[in-house]
């Protein structure tokens, strides 16, 4: 897995070593091509980071910031030395991706979040849970989107206070771009 484009073109990301999913470069790339020069200069929150590929290709395309949120040390660890491979900025949090939005005040124009599917979390379904936070809402910017990755499958997000602008499936994963209500 590598950085697809922009100032840290090519450079191979480091993957941690736990239950992580790292979304596929084609799939990631076919994300940043529909989003286009809304990055630019985008505040961006990767939540459930893992190996923090969405916010670093975010960054490398010239986002304005990216902050990092993951529960995982060895994300946490995987995010840090992928800054450093390519020297690009960001911050780095470690926390339960529900409690930081729960008292941040920061307000992003993209969020990006690729939870734990339910089949790998015991049956918690976190895209659901995002969905129906009110704390995720409160974060997101007026003309903000939200990038969300999911199992594949049906989703009202409209009984969530969500607008679809864009639904796409690629294999098992659904990606959902959304827009509060």
């Amino acid at each position: 897995m590598r950085i697809i484009s922009g100032q840290a073109r090519g450079i191979p990301l480091i993957i941690p070593r736990h239950d992580v999913r790292p979304t596929m470069e084609m799939v990631r790339g076919a994300i940043f091509s529909a989003l286009g020069e809304k990055v630019l200069g985008a505040r961006v929150l990767d939540l459930f980071s893992g190996s923090g590929a969405f916010g670093l290709e975010a960054l490398s395309r010239g986002a304005a910031s990216s902050t990092f949120v993951d529960n995982h040390q060895k994300a946490i660890a995987a995010i840090k030395s992928n800054l450093e491979k390519t020297r690009l900025k960001a911050e780095v949090v470690r926390s339960d991706a529900f409690r930081f939005l729960g008292r941040t005040a920061q307000m992003f124009d993209l969020i990006f979040a690729d939870p734990p599917y339910s089949k790998e979390t015991g049956g918690k379904d976190f895209a659901r849970q995002l969905l129906e936070s009110n704390s995720l809402a409160r974060c997101l910017a007026d003309d903000g989107l939200l990038i969300l990755e999911k199992a594949a499958g049906n989703l009202d997000s409209n009984a969530y206070g969500w607008t679809i602008v864009r639904d796409k499936k690629y294999g098992s994963s659904h990606v959902l771009f959304l827009a509060r209500g």
